[in-house]
């Protein structure tokens, strides 16, 4: 078994060469320690100053984007998630993270990072697997989502789809 101090740099070496996220359970069987020895040294990493990002299929190293960045609000049911999801992928779109707002903490932010549309289906899963209540459940489905896209066209593209299947949050719309 390594050092701790030499198990962060391992996982941070993996982290920069990754493509896909890292699990802590795959760190920890790695390594031969538990799952929440590695959830401490991500801590500490991040604490440190990386920007590792916990998202729902593990770790990643935040990277530098050329991508545009916009936020879409958003209101449907849990049971249109997935199509919510789907149509922003297959429009172009990257769902960084859903963001909604909590009475007591505020601003609340999941980490979703989903480019594909197998990201998607792994996601809705997991979620279905875990039988989790999702943050958009809080408020009565109106979120938020951070996307990243490459062209403003993907954007127009993202809304008008959104719209049409009636999960675009809109101005005069009533649920």
């Amino acid at each position: 078994m390594i050092d701790g101090d030499r198990r962060k740099a391992e996982i941070l070496k993996a982290l920069q060469q990754a493509e896909k996220p890292i699990s802590a359970t795959s760190f920890a069987k790695e390594f031969g320690v538990s799952r929440q020895i590695v959830v401490g040294d991500v801590a500490l990493l991040r604490a440190a100053g990386e920007n590792i990002i916990a998202t729902a299929r593990g770790y990643l190293l935040e990277r530098e984007s050329t991508k545009l960045i916009s936020k879409i609000a958003v209101q449907h049911s849990p049971e249109q998630t997935a199509e919510e999801l789907h149509t922003i992928v297959a429009h172009g779109g990257e769902v960084i993270d859903v963001v909604v707002e909590h009475p007591l903490y505020g601003e609340l932010v999941g980490g979703l990072h989903l480019t594909t549309q197998q990201d998607v289906e792994a996601f809705v899963a997991e979620a279905k697997r875990l039988e989790v209540t999702l943050l958009s459940e809080l408020t009565a489905g109106i979120h938020l989502h951070t996307i990243a896209y490459e062209a403003i066209e993907n954007l127009t593209e993202i809304k008008q789809a959104l719209s049409e299947k009636g999960i675009l949050y809109e101005e005069n719309r009533h649920v």
